[in-house]
């Protein structure tokens, strides 16, 4: 049999193992950060709606540069950011992770570099990988926060191409104040200038605000969203991005032609007439979410304060062993690797009263 090694792979993946989050057949699911509410039937039915009058022309390309979707999206940040967009300033691509990779494709690649301020979302190195863009790790406290006087310094030191902020951050949970922000943007222009990437893929579960408006008089700032999260679509695989005009031009110099299909952005489409609704979930899982941190400090576990719909909890001797004692009480979460630390995505009501049941029994397991 042939094996990955047998082939002539690129030196940098050998021994690389692919993104992936196992799925497991238990009775509660808490560890890949979806949205638990299915799509409210209204919304459904204009789906349909939506993906029949599309479907009439599938033997005609799509619209290559997704227009009415690209306002739309341009609408709603608007309305939800407090920052006035246009279509020249937002671009969409299947998920947040093409975002990112068309923006390295674009502003990275072979002899470059790019950053991110380690633990967060593992996929910025992956993609930086695959698009042959070094990675550096940059360094966060032992509050999982950035120092921004230790990141300053980093990325004098190393001059990246390219700078990854995660906000709220993954898998911590996490966000990053606008100081912060604004303070990596000024040391990431002095040092080269490099392209500032905020990431906003858990925006809309934040205490705060978008960082949106941070965007006016700086061109090298990209805010990176999705409608996996919020929207409740994670199978819909839609990302975009807020930019000034010249990203959005640069970016489709590395485009595939007809990238999203007639089907993704009817479906977007849709499910952006109905935000108000989908937002309405948010504020129960904001909610769920709270409850989920207040119950776990009772418990007596040490909690990362949240921006996200998740929560990172601990401290273990072994993270693994402590995933692997609330999976035998049927409840699926996250062990990402960070050493001592579990994360739980939120759930519906019950899903999470179960999970609150496994760690209650795994406290006093570890108690006696």
């Amino acid at each position: 049999m042939t094996g990955i090694d047998d082939l002539p792979v690129r030196d940098e993946l050998r021994g690389k193992s692919p993104y992936g989050a196992p799925q497991l057949d238990v009775p509660v699911r808490l560890n890949t950060n979806e949205n638990p509410y299915p799509l409210p039937e209204p919304l459904v039915e204009r789906i349909v709606e939506r993906v029949r009058e599309a479907a009439r022309d599938l033997n005609r390309y799509p619209d290559r540069d997704a227009v009415q979707l690209r306002t739309e999206l341009a609408k709603y940040l608007t309305d939800t950011g407090r920052y006035p967009l246009g279509i020249e300033n937002v671009w969409a691509a299947n998920g947040s992770n093409e975002v990112i990779q068309q923006l390295l494709q674009t502003f990275g690649g072979p002899g470059r570099t790019a950053m991110g301020f380690e633990p967060s979302y593992s996929m910025h190195a992956l993609i930086a990988r695959g698009t042959g863009t070094g990675w550096i790790s940059g360094p966060r406290g032992e509050d999982f926060g950035i120092d921004l006087a230790a990141a300053r310094r980093t990325i004098a030191e190393h001059r990246p191409d390219v700078v990854f902020v995660t906000t709220p951050n993954n898998p911590t949970g996490n966000a990053v104040p606008p100081e912060t922000v604004l303070g990596l943007y000024e040391a990431a222009q002095e040092a080269k200038p490099s392209m500032v990437i905020v990431d906003e893929a858990y925006v809309e579960f934040s205490h705060g605000e978008s960082l949106l408006p941070l965007l006016a008089g700086r061109p090298h700032l990209v805010v990176s969203r999705t409608m996996s999260k919020a929207f409740g679509a994670a199978g819909l695989r839609l990302g975009y991005l807020a930019a000034d005009p010249a990203v959005v031009d640069a970016v489709q110099l590395v485009r595939l032609p007809y990238h999203l299909s007639a089907i993704t952005q009817a479906t977007a489409l849709a499910a952006l007439e109905h935000t108000g609704t989908l937002l309405g979930y948010v504020e129960q899982l904001k909610s769920e979410r709270d409850r989920l941190v207040a119950e776990l400090r009772a418990i007596g576990f040490e909690v990362i304060e949240s921006d996200a719909n998740f929560v990172q909890f601990g401290r273990f001797d072994s993270a693994h062993e402590a995933w692997r004692k609330i999976l035998d009480r049927g409840v699926l979460v996250r062990d990402n690797g960070v050493p001592g630390w579990l994360r739980v995505s939120a759930g519906t009501p019950e899903e999470n009263d179960a999970f609150l049941d496994a760690v209650r029994e795994l406290q006093k397991e570890t108690q006696s």
